[in-house]
């Protein structure tokens, strides 16, 4: 080849670089930080996600939501997926519900793929465990059901959506840190959490037994969620335990009732919870 033959043959493949450079740059996804493409995101659960009571008043106050609150007070999943994806702004939906139980989460799922979620969470088995007596608890077969009923309405109606599955708090942490105070004793006193916290000074053998068959019982929800999880598949992610290791104190739960978390607690909860970008 002539040395004109090379020059021109150099020329086109110049052409060709910067031609497919401005290809590539044009591709979504093509920059150095891709986003994830997400424009909903849904929390399923009980009044733990709704942010029941962080707002002083005993009512829902979503936007105090570890999961899709967007007030100032918390580091939500839904801020911290917004600086990422600009156009999940506004797409934060909230259809957990107070003294929702694990059979209440597939009417929730139902509502939530209308929305069409790329991500979801799902924090649910407090009610469960809180009920009257004991033996008033939902049992755990019954609990796995209605979590595998819930995971099921998104596998087929929001087959690329996301799913976290958060583990129950620690609730008996809370008897631990609440029992010596006379505030927290006499919130508890109204009936809240009665399978738990009845008698909350008493250590009755009868009583002390009573709590720590509460725990095992939270326990093994806790491995249902994550077995729950595990059956549906690579997109789903639980988190590890962490939302039940977190260490509440007494400030980071309302003052109304000392049970529901405050802003702190909704904050840890957050950060407990969060496992990165969801791309799983």
């Amino acid at each position: 080849m002539g040395k004109r033959g090379w020059i021109l043959l150099l020329a086109g493949l110049a052409l060709l670089a910067i031609a497919c450079d401005a290809e590539a740059g044009a591709r979504p996804g093509a920059s150095a930080r891709p986003t994830g493409g997400i424009t909903a995101m849904a929390a399923l659960g009980d009044s733990i996600s709704n942010g029941f009571a962080s707002c002083l008043a005993p009512s829902p106050c979503p936007r105090n939501s570890w999961a899709t609150g967007d007030g100032t007070k918390v580091n939500s999943h839904y801020k911290r997926l917004l600086k990422d994806d600009p156009g999940l702004k506004g797409g934060n939906h909230n259809f957990a519900a107070a003294n929702a139980r694990a059979d209440a989460l597939a009417g929730q799922a139902v509502e939530a793929v209308r929305v069409s979620p790329r991500y979801v969470t799902i924090l649910i088995g407090a009610d469960d465990a809180c009920r009257g007596r004991l033996a008033d608890m939902t049992p755990t077969e019954e609990f796995r059901r209605g979590v595998d009923a819930a995971l099921a309405v998104l596998k087929e109606r929001a087959p690329d959506a996301r799913v976290l599955v958060a583990s129950i708090p620690d609730i008996n942490r809370l008897w631990e840190i609440g029992h010596t105070s006379k505030l927290a004793v006499q919130a508890w006193n109204f009936g809240l959490c009665p399978a738990l916290l009845a008698e909350p000074t008493s250590n009755a053998p009868d009583v002390v037994a009573r709590r720590s068959a509460f725990a095992a019982r939270v326990d093994a929800y806790n491995e249902q969620l994550a077995a729950a999880c595990r059956a549906y598949g690579p997109r789903c992610r639980t988190d590890g335990g962490a939302v039940h290791r977190v260490r509440f104190t007494l400030d980071m739960v309302v003052a109304q009732d000392f049970f529901h978390p405050n802003a702190a607690g909704q904050t840890a909860l957050a950060s407990a919870a969060w496992a990165g970008s969801p791309t799983w």
